[in-house]
């Protein structure tokens, strides 16, 4: 097992859901933490929280990662201390809406393409030059059972996650002869803010997805993220697909 105690961990859509939780068990081991996320509130105080609990460097800062230029902005001018990333979790990530396509809202869409491909590929591409000047890296992406799989209403959701999963083999293979590694965690249902985003605040709607079973928790997902970051140098766990006992895929879900 790798030893994580004062290395950096950047970790994106930390305010909640998976990024929250990493963000815990990577604290845990001894990590120090680069956290970002759209609410300023929300992760400055998990900052806070971090730092008094398991007495850690916390850096926690805004982003909204669909503007590249505060992207860039922002990591181009992080102190030098925090420039050594030896871990990145492209976590933030969200879905809106579950339409047909012919019934799609424009905005939803948007929202959905510019987060979960655009700014994606807007921090790595900031974050990857610093891994290969430090020698050293891993990116580890949030993908999902809807990139392997297409569900009814699901298109361009699962479209965005599709293009995760592309993106995350073309990485691999782009920094092969480096020593970068890249990996992907698809979880299946599990139960955060994802469907609360989805259906924009409709919390009995977002209840019903889980009713009946036993969804993945965030805990869950962060466990086998900090397993993909913590094996040997020499071993790369390229792809992980995490599903509640209960889901045998996108549409097959026994419930009580």
């Amino acid at each position: 097992m790798k030893n994580l105690k004062n290395k950096v961990v950047f970790i994106t859509g930390a305010s909640s859901g998976f990024g929250k939780a990493c963000a815990e068990q990577f604290a845990a081991l001894g990590a120090n933490l680069l956290i970002c996320a759209r609410r300023a509130d929300k992760i400055e105080k998990l900052a806070f929280e971090l730092h008094n609990k398991f007495k850690i460097k916390v850096f926690a800062f805004q982003l909204d990662i669909r503007n590249q230029e505060d992207v860039d902005d922002i990591i181009s001018s992080l102190p030098k201390e925090w420039k050594k990333i030896d871990v990145l979790v492209n976590n933030a990530g969200l879905s809106r809406g579950l339409n047909k396509i012919q019934d799609g809202v424009l905005l939803d869409w948007e929202e959905m393409i510019d987060t979960n491909v655009r700014g994606l590929l807007y921090v790595s591409r900031a974050v990857i030059p610093l891994m290969l000047k430090n020698k050293r890296g891993h990116i580890i992406n949030i993908g999902s059972i809807a990139g392997q799989e297409v569900y009814p209403a699901g298109n361009v959701y699962c479209a965005t996650k599709h293009a995760v999963d592309a993106l995350t083999k073309g990485m691999r293979i782009d920094l092969n002869d480096t020593p970068i590694k890249v990996s992907t965690v698809d979880p299946g249902l599990a139960e955060t803010e994802f469907s609360l985003v989805r259906f924009r605040g409709d919390k009995s709607r977002a209840k019903s997805v889980y009713t009946g079973l036993k969804p993945l928790s965030a805990g869950d997902v962060a466990e086998t993220v900090v397993f993909t970051a913590t094996r040997s140098e020499h071993i790369n766990v390229a792809q992980v697909l995490l599903l509640p006992k209960c889901q045998a895929n996108t549409t097959l879900v026994k419930r009580n």
